[in-house]
């Protein structure tokens, strides 16, 4: 889900990505073949620092295009939080037999209003735009697959009060044209609820400006996680992100501590800057065959290069959470959390899935 993800416009397309991705395993596939689908609707609440709370709906279909390929969907989605951001959202995955091939499209139009931090202090904006990303990956093994990406990015932000910064200034108006490489490397033995193995995730991006003055910008993170059993019904999930971005890459295409990592307990747009590292762990635990829950911690770190990033220090949080899993035959939960963060502010989480 945080995958290009954008400062605040990103938060309502990612809310709704990660509920259209979880209805993937609400079927039980009978058969084979488009006409053999069938139809899923899940409505879900949401909270998220970023853009407050609200209700997110998610609508697809689903089907196999045969007995060793993933579930294809075709979906849509959309949601509205209390503080006036909403979102709407459409998907089309398709896996082919053996997953040989696996294309994915996503588009979005959102409009965020959230709190940007800026040098200058806190700063209400408003922030609105279209998405479209592809991404078509060919399956070298059954574990690895390597593809490309596209992306078309239109946004534009203003201030609910004030001005923008002149340094933000350039970043206000921009139409973005971006190609990508990526790689996934996945050894877990379940993608909803992973009790083993490992998955490591990268992209290198290359992105242009479509109008106005010239602009080009490079990025590139990769994401490892780990997971391992401990104990009774339980399970260690260990996460370990790095990204690094260009000098004259936008703020909301900068590496993030909340938006790369989907670390909890910090504004996404809090500490962004052209590097950053981070490290989470999670102990999950199941209760019963519905109820379970999660204590976790995480540190991160910002700057403008790798050998600067404890010269701002290290923001660290902890939390706890509640899971509820929503159906019997698919290991999807819903999940609260709440996360304290070492300068003493509490955030809530309430989302679909897990958060890595």
């Amino acid at each position: 889900m945080a995958v290009f993800a954008f400062a605040g416009l990103a938060a309502g397309p990612e809310q709704t990505e990660r509920h259209l991705g979880h209805i993937e395993t609400a079927q039980k596939a009978e058969g084979y073949g488009f006409r053999n689908g069938s139809v899923v609707v899940a409505p879900v609440p949401f909270s998220s620092p970023m853009i407050g709370s609200g209700l997110a709906l998610g609508a697809g279909y689903l089907f196999k295009t045969s007995p060793d390929a993933n579930t294809s969907v075709v979906g849509l989605g959309g949601l509205r939080s209390d503080n006036g951001s909403q979102a709407a959202a459409g998907m089309v995955n398709l896996a082919f037999p053996g997953n040989r091939w696996q294309i994915k499209a996503f588009a979005a139009r959102a409009d965020a209003v959230y709190d940007l931090y800026t040098g200058l202090g806190v700063l209400p904006v408003s922030q609105d735009g279209s998405l479209v990303r592809i991404n078509a990956a060919y399956g070298v093994t059954t574990e690895l697959s390597a593809g490309v990406l596209l992306r078309y990015l239109e946004t534009s932000i203003a201030p609910n009060a004030g001005l923008l910064p002149p340094s933000l200034q350039p970043d206000a108006d921009l139409e973005i044209g971006t190609f990508g490489l990526s790689l996934d490397w996945d050894r877990r033995d379940d993608s909803d609820y992973p009790t083993q193995g490992t998955r490591l995730t990268a992209f290198a991006t290359r992105s242009h400006t479509l109008g106005g003055l010239s602009r080009r910008y490079d990025k590139g993170y990769a994401i490892l996680d780990g997971y391992r059993p401990l104990g009774r019904r339980g399970v260690l999930a260990l996460r370990g992100t790095i990204c690094a971005a260009s000098g004259n890459t936008p703020f909301f295409d900068q590496c993030s501590i909340g938006a790369t990592d989907n670390m909890r307990g910090f504004n996404s747009t809090q500490f962004i800057g052209a590097r950053s590292a981070s490290v989470q762990a999670e102990y999950r635990k199941r209760f019963s065959k519905r109820w379970g829950g999660v204590v976790f911690a995480g540190t991160g770190w910002t700057g403008p290069e790798f050998g600067d990033l404890t010269q701002g220090g290290s923001h660290s949080a902890a939390g706890a959470g509640l899971r509820y899993r929503v159906s019997k035959k698919f290991p999807v939960d819903f999940s609260i959390d709440v996360s304290r963060n070492n300068a003493q502010e509490t955030q809530l989480y309430v989302y679909v899935g897990q958060r890595f």
